[in-house]
């Protein structure tokens, strides 16, 4: 006689974490949301952070709150999300770095793949190859067919191992077969004033560090690394339609959050990304940096869990011929 009450309190117990779930993501987020951006305040992540929180708290009607705490190519912010609450109060975004630390880092206290809920992704940034205006090369031929015929006499910066600049320049120097003497800056913003002040030979940074003193004359460039010419800097050709077949080296963004997020919480986030990347504020914000937000469609979590492998596959290889390690 006492079976249906059992059932019935069977049934209850087992539905309790479903419930609680629910629960959880009707209130959320009933506070602040902070945002992690593992690099220093001031640079192009940051700024893609600061937008992309204003845009994600408007459609979220809850503040987004950007906390840098930088160090070791992001690895310390990025870990310290890793090891968070898994409330959806505490977010990562990050850029290509997540693809390249399982590569550079021989003890990562993470797995990127596994260690985090994939939210979706945000944005691409384009790179160029840009260089001191005294440098003789006047194309992109010229400078390749040199740096062939002299071996590491022209010198390449970049802002720091790991770096999207990094890593654009291991990709050139892989492409093309070339060999440059690397210049290591702690930033993109000491080894642009390097380049300005002619120190330095050569840079590939993101357009959002490069642009305006490629319109202004500041630097000489060589060409785009994104598929396509960027709608901000029509007059500079891409790598690829200038003998580069297939060249592509963007700089990107995701979003991320703790293992073991409530899927509903997830999915609100999700949804919630998707509202912000279609934002016409947000994508003027990111015109102005040369960037663009990825379509809604690619805001979600498959496609960045998919996307994030495909990055690790390319640039493993890449990283290993080079022979650098981050520790």
């Amino acid at each position: 006689m006492f079976r249906p009450r059992r059932l019935a309190l069977a049934v209850f117990i087992t539905a309790l974490p479903v419930l609680f779930s629910a629960a959880i993501a009707q209130d959320f987020p009933a506070r602040p949301i902070t945002l992690v951006m593992p690099f220093p305040a001031g640079g192009p992540g940051d700024a893609m952070a600061r937008n992309l929180a204003t845009a994600l708290g408007a459609a979220l009607k809850q503040q987004v709150v950007v906390d840098n705490p930088a160090g070791a190519s992001g690895t310390i912010g990025t870990n310290r999300v890793a090891k968070s609450k898994p409330d959806g109060y505490t977010l990562l975004i990050m850029n290509i770095g997540m693809a390249t630390a399982p590569s550079l880092f021989r003890s990562l206290p993470y797995n990127v793949l596994n260690d985090f809920e994939h939210i979706g992704r945000v944005s691409e940034v384009p790179m160029t190859i840009v260089a001191r205006t005294g440098l003789p090369q006047a194309s992109l031929k010229d400078l390749v067919a040199y740096a062939k015929a002299n071996p590491r006499k022209l010198t390449f910066g970049n802002a720091g191992i790991g770096s999207a600049a990094h890593l654009c320049s291991l990709l050139f120097f892989n492409v093309t077969q070339t060999e440059y003497t690397e210049v290591p800056y702690k930033g993109t913003a000491p080894a642009l004033i390097d380049l300005l002040g002619g120190h330095i030979d050569l840079l590939c940074d993101q357009t959002s560090t490069t642009s305006g003193q490629i319109k202004t004359g500041g630097i000489k460039t060589y060409g785009v690394t994104s598929k396509g010419r960027v709608a901000t800097l029509p007059f500079v050709p891409t790598l690829s339609e200038q003998g580069l077949s297939g060249f592509e080296a963007t700089s990107w963004f995701g979003l991320w959050a703790p293992k073991g997020l409530p899927k509903p919480v997830l999915d609100k986030l999700a949804a919630a990304l998707q509202a912000a990347v279609a934002d016409p504020t947000f994508k003027s914000r990111l015109a102005d940096l040369g960037g663009a937000p990825v379509a809604p469609a690619l805001a979600n979590p498959e496609a960045l869990r998919s996307f994030l492998k495909a990055e690790i596959d390319k640039w493993a290889p890449i990283i290993k011929k080079a022979g650098i390690t981050a520790d």
